[in-house]
């Protein structure tokens, strides 16, 4: 029973973590060409003149700035940084590609570049921590690693020895330095992440594969506080205690982020955590309740519908609600979205929408060469679209969720639009060359995202769905006529009281009619009526240049029946032939009758 990861390529890390202690830190050995002093204080020391008592304040990117740092400096500091960077990427979560080429950009400025060894490059693949916003401080990140190892060199062999045979004496050693460069001197705990990643690369069975905040949330849960009542320890030490408890009580290993365990310090947004922890529970989220609630507030009768939803996703990662307009799709689709991106302050960026139309393109919603004007010049540069964009960030956030959802995706040329991500969709495992790539480029669409889609079953433009694309999604049916999309605004205008409550009868008879002579794709959603403060009059107008334009073109072929759906005739029609129209049977169930 141990923290150690086993899932998303761990074992790689943890083996090229193993060679960089035996070669790097216990010797001054090179990682990727044995036999080379590359991890000597002469050459960290050179790096911390360079690069951690030259800050670049400039608003140029990482490797820009870095680039500079070290211009001028022998082959071994580059070397050295190269090999710096490859620790530094080792266990997190960003993409194959970018790893691998920002390590190769640094060795190719030496005088006398290496190349990455091919039994260190499968590491790349490994992506099980995910650092969030930390990554927007990556020369502290860098620059805490850095500043670590050359002190760890000011040490007495034997010490070294001592203390990488020991756990928690290492932990000691790490969390009692205090940084002198320019760069960390004012900024101590910025680069925090990187140790936390240190401790577990080098002691994954000790250590979490966790940073500081969330452990600081497993240490304060209600329910993991009597597993270390009384400890003043420091974090971890709180946190191994609580692992070892919890396994005592389990009786195998788990993972803090399992969803069995994840609940009780860590739940979705809106959602409290479980406070009291029980093995033969393990775990029980309180989802179903929160479910409930988010049904209640789209006027479902119970959440079926929802969890259906979900179960759909959670088998294809994809689905696609169609109906008529006015059915609340979109609506839905966002509430729903959100409510499943969970908790935390960057849960509402977790959701995007994008809406497809008939000139839009596969270089809009994936990647192509846009318009550029640059110091006056017009040009072109290539820019990725909203999908690459959310799939590069659910690449390296692996323990949340993201959610992309294309509304009227039906009015776009899909097979253009989506290109070769049609076999994505199905394959997520599989990896691809896209359009745009760079030779030897490979993309791969995360299994952390999630793309729901909206279809308006009443646009002609539905038959240019093709079977390919259905095959890849579950469709989910908004019907009026039918529920629970039919008593959504007979229970909305139950909550909100008005004296228009006839209007729920006027549609479903409106609904019948239509039904009669046309498919259900015809019918008229509840949507058009669920507005604050709606009145007879507020009715009158939303029926005359909403409802009744749409009816006359479902109707281009039955104009003799248009006058059916006069709103006076059906309201007429639904009261037994009276007036006035006044629809007692809604009115007296407390939607306030004339």
């Amino acid at each position: 029973m141990s923290a150690r990861f086993t899932k998303g390529g761990a074992e790689s890390v943890y083996a090229a973590a193993e060679v960089w202690k035996e070669r790097a830190l216990l010797a001054d050995d090179s990682l990727f060409t044995p036999d080379t002093p590359i991890w000597t204080p002469e050459l960290l020391g050179q790096i911390h003149t360079r690069f951690l008592d030259r800050p670049d304040t400039s608003g140029e990117g990482f490797l820009g700035k870095l680039e500079k740092q070290l211009a001028g400096s022998p082959s071994g500091v580059y070397q050295l940084m190269g090999e710096v960077l490859y620790v530094h990427f080792l266990p997190l979560d960003n993409r194959v590609d970018t790893k691998k080429s920002r390590v190769e950009t640094v060795l190719g400025w030496s005088p006398d570049p290496v190349a990455i060894p091919p039994e260190f490059t499968d590491v790349f693949q490994a992506q099980f921590i995910n650092i969030g916003a930390a990554q927007g401080y990556r020369p502290y990140l860098v620059g805490t690693l850095i500043e670590t190892i050359e002190q760890w060199k000011g040490l007495e062999p034997g010490d070294r020895e001592q203390l990488i045979e020991s756990p928690w004496d290492f932990r000691d050693f790490l969390f009692s330095r205090e940084f002198r460069s320019w760069l960390l001197k004012d900024n101590q705990n910025t680069g925090g992440a990187q140790r936390h990643l240190l401790l577990h690369i080098l002691f994954p069975d000790t250590f979490e594969r966790i940073l500081d905040n969330d452990k600081d949330r497993i240490c304060n849960a209600k329910a993991f506080a009597p597993f270390c009542e009384g400890q003043e320890a420091d974090v971890d030490r709180k946190v191994w205690q609580i692992r070892q408890t919890i396994e005592g009580k389990l009786g195998r290993d788990f993972d803090f982020y399992d969803e069995d365990i994840i609940p009780y310090w860590k739940p979705p947004k809106g959602e409290k955590p479980v406070e009291v922890f029980s093995a033969d529970s393990k775990g029980t989220k309180p989802s179903g309740e929160s479910l409930q609630a988010l049904a209640a507030k789209l006027y479902l009768p119970d959440d079926k519908f929802l969890k259906e939803i979900v179960s759909l996703l959670k088998e294809k990662r994809q689905v696609i609600f169609q109906g008529p307009p006015g059915t609340g799709k979109t609506y839905v689709a966002q509430k729903l979205a959100r409510h499943l991106a969970g908790s935390g302050d960057d849960a509402a960026g977790r959701v995007r929408l994008v809406q497809f139309h008939p000139s839009y393109a596969y270089e809009d919603f994936v990647q192509g060469f846009r318009p550029t004007l640059k110091n006056g010049q017009a040009g072109f540069e290539l820019r990725d679209g909203p999908l690459l964009q959310i799939a590069e960030e659910a690449r390296n956030h692996q323990e949340s969720d993201y959610y992309l959802i294309i509304d009227e995706i039906n009015r776009g040329n899909l097979a253009t639009v989506f290109g070769e991500l049609y076999f994505l969709l199905e394959y997520r495992d599989a990896e691809i060359s896209l359009q745009y790539s760079n030779e030897g480029e490979k993309f791969t669409l995360p299994k952390n995202l999630f793309i729901i889609g909206t279809m308006n079953t009443a646009d002609r433009s539905i038959e240019r769905v093709d079977l390919a694309l259905r095959r890849r999604f579950y469709f989910v049916e908004f019907l009026p006529e039918e529920e629970p999309v039919k008593g959504v605004l007979r229970r909305y205008l139950e909550k909100n009281p008005t004296n228009a409550g006839w209007v729920v009868e006027v549609v479903n008879k409106a609904n019948e009619l239509l039904k009669d002579a046309y498919a259900s794709d015809s019918a008229i959603g509840p949507s058009y009526f669920m507005q604050e403060g709606l009145t007879p009059d507020k009715v009158a107008l939303i029926w005359k240049h909403s409802v009744l334009p749409y009816i006359v073109e479902r109707l281009f072929d039955a104009r003799d029946r248009l006058a059916d759906f006069e709103l006076d005739n059906l309201r007429k029609a639904v009261s037994g032939g009276s007036e006035d129209g006044d629809v007692s049977d809604t009115d007296e169930a407390g939607n306030g009758g004339e």
